[in-house]
C-alpha cells in the first residue's frame, strides 16, 4: 500500500528544513492512539524501561537529565495514563517504534512525508516516535532534541514555544554541541526573558508543528488533558551538522577555536569528510574488537 500524502500536511513549496512551520494531520482518530491502547502499550515499555514520567510541579526550567528524580511522579504507567485528567503528571512513551505495532505507526506517518522531505533534505533514517500524555497545566521543560522532529496534537490543547535551531543567544553553539556529544541538557538553561524571541503555536487535535535539529523549545499544557505524538528522524545533513558540532565540541577541549558552523561552507565540508572518516574508524575497530557500533544513520533509532 503507497504512503498516504493527505495524512501530513506542510506548506511543502517553502519547506525549508531548517525553518520551523505548523503543520496539519488526520491522526486524531487513529486506533492506536488512543487511550485504552496506550494504556497496552504502556505496560508493554514500562517492561523494558521506555516509560519517562514527572510530576506537575516542575517547570520550564526543570533540567530533563534529572526531572523524574527531582520531580517524581509516583504512580504507575497504568494508573497516570488512565487517571490522566487528575494525575498531575506528565508521561512519555519513548521509543514507540520499537514495538513492532507501533513501529508500523511510524512508518506510516514518515513514509507519507519522505518523497516531499528528499527533494530538500535526503537520506531519511534513524526514524523514531514518542507519544506524550499530560495532564491539565503540565509543562514540558526547556530542551533542545537531536534530530528533526514533527509534534502532532492529539487531544487537549498546548502551547508551544520554539526557537530557531542557530538561535545563539538562547542556546549557544557550545551547548548543542555538549548535547549532541554527550547527551547532557545541563547548558540549555530557560530564562523567562526567552519567551519574546519565541515562534509561538496554539495547537489543538489536527495541528502541530514542524522543529528541525536542537530548535529549542517547550511546551504548557492548556486546561483539559494532552495527548501528542512526535515522529523524529535524521538525513543526511542533520547528521552533518551534528557532527560537525560535536568536531568544534572536542577541538574547543584542545582550544582550538573552529568558525561557526555555515560560515565557510569549504572549510565544513573539509572538516566533515575528517570527522566522519575518523567517527567510521572508530566503529570498524569496534567491530573488530566483537563490541556494538552504534549509528545514528540506521533506519530506526535504537531504544537506549
Amino acid at each position: 500500500m503507497g504512503a498516504d500524502a493527505s495524512l501530513i500536511e506542510v506548506d511543502w513549496a517553502s519547506f525549508d528544513p531548517w525553518r520551523i512551520q505548523p503543520v496539519r494531520h488526520a491522526l486524531g482518530e487513529h486506533p492506536l492512539l488512543q487511550i485504552d491502547q496506550l494504556v497496552a502499550l504502556g505496560k508493554r515499555l514500562e517492561r523494558t524501561d521506555q516509560t519517562f514520567s514527572f510530576n506537575s510541579d516542575a517547570g520550564a526550567d526543570a533540567d530533563f537529565n534529572t526531572v523524574a528524580r527531582t520531580h517524581p511522579n509516583r504512580n504507575s504507567t497504568t494508573d497516570t495514563l488512565q487517571r490522566i485528567s487528575e494525575a498531575k503528571a506528565w508521561m512519555l512513551l519513548r521509543h514507540v517504534q520499537a514495538d513492532p505495532v507501533y513501529c508500523t505507526l511510524v512508518d506510516t506517518v514518515l513514509d507519507a512525508i519522505k518523497p516531499q522531505v528528499d527533494r530538500v533534505d535526503p537520506g531519511m533514517c534513524y526514524r523514531a516516535g514518542w507519544i506524550f500524555v499530560s495532564s491539565p497545566h503540565t509543562v514540558t521543560p526547556f530542551h533542545i532534541d537531536r534530530n528533526h522532529v514533527l509534534l502532532l496534537q492529539l487531544c487537549g490543547t498546548k502551547t508551544v514555544y520554539v526557537w530557531d535551531a542557530d538561535d545563539v543567544e538562547v542556546v549557544s553553539d557550545h551547548a548543542r554541541a555538549h548535547f549532541l556529544d554527550c547527551h547532557q541538557l545541563d547548558l540549555v538553561q530557560w530564562h523567562e526573558a526567552f519567551r519574546a524571541r519565541a515562534h509561538v503555536f496554539e495547537l489543538g487535535p489536527g495541528m502541530g508543528v514542524y522543529m528541525p535539529l536542537t530548535s529549542p523549545h517547550m511546551v504548557e499544557i492548556g486546561d483539559g488533558a494532552s495527548v501528542a505524538m512526535s515522529v523524529s528522524y535524521n538525513t543526511d545533513a542533520s547528521r552533518r551538522r551534528a557532527l560537525l558540532h560535536v568536531l568544534r565540541e572536542r577541538l574547543c577541549e584542545h582550544h582550538i577555536e573552529l568558525p561557526p558552523i555555515g560560515r565557510h561552507p569549504l572549510f565544513d565540508s573539509v572538516s566533515h569528510a575528517g570527522a566522519r572518516a575518523l567517527v567510521d574508524l572508530h566503529q570498524l575497530g569496534r567491530r573488530m574488537l566483537g563490541r556494538s557500533s552504534i549509528s545514528d544513520g540506521v533506519p530506526y533509532a535504537l531504544a537506549e
